[in-house]
């Protein structure tokens, strides 16, 4: 978190509000945030590719958009809640969102790109982590 984002959301003019999951989509809830990023990551999906993600920073909480009725593919695994059908998720309605509801990936289509449940599922069950360089020994 920037000290500029955090700038913004301090004056921001926009708000958020409560949307139904299960019918656009269904909300991944990944705890910790930074596993959510890693799982992302490991799957090559970027921030600016318009996969609807969301970021509590409050709750540490972030929420991968997956197609509706496929979020069941993700119960059961730690760390994982799925919102669907009969759940609500707090959006923000401008590009800045505050603490507890940022766009860490705003969607930019309609209807937006969604990641697959079963393949965010199976990198987050494996606890698969990016590749990340390795210092060298000394």
């Amino acid at each position: 978190m920037t000290d500029q984002r955090v700038a913004r959301w301090r004056t921001a003019s926009c708000g958020s509000g409560w949307v139904p999951c299960g019918r656009a989509w269904d909300a991944v809830a990944i705890s910790p945030l930074g596993r959510g990023v890693d799982a992302l990551a490991v799957l090559r999906i970027s921030p600016r590719r318009g996969y609807p993600v969301l970021a509590d920073h409050v709750q540490d909480v972030l929420y991968v958009m997956v197609p509706p009725g496929t979020g069941h593919l993700a119960a059961g695994v730690p760390g994982v809640r799925v919102l669907s059908t009969g759940a609500e998720l707090v959006v923000p309605w401008g590009p800045h969102g505050s603490p507890a509801a940022h766009w860490v990936s705003p969607p930019r289509e309609d209807p937006p790109p969604l990641v697959q449940a079963a393949e965010l599922a199976d990198v987050l069950q494996r606890g698969a982590a990016p590749s990340r360089p390795r210092r060298a020994a000394s």
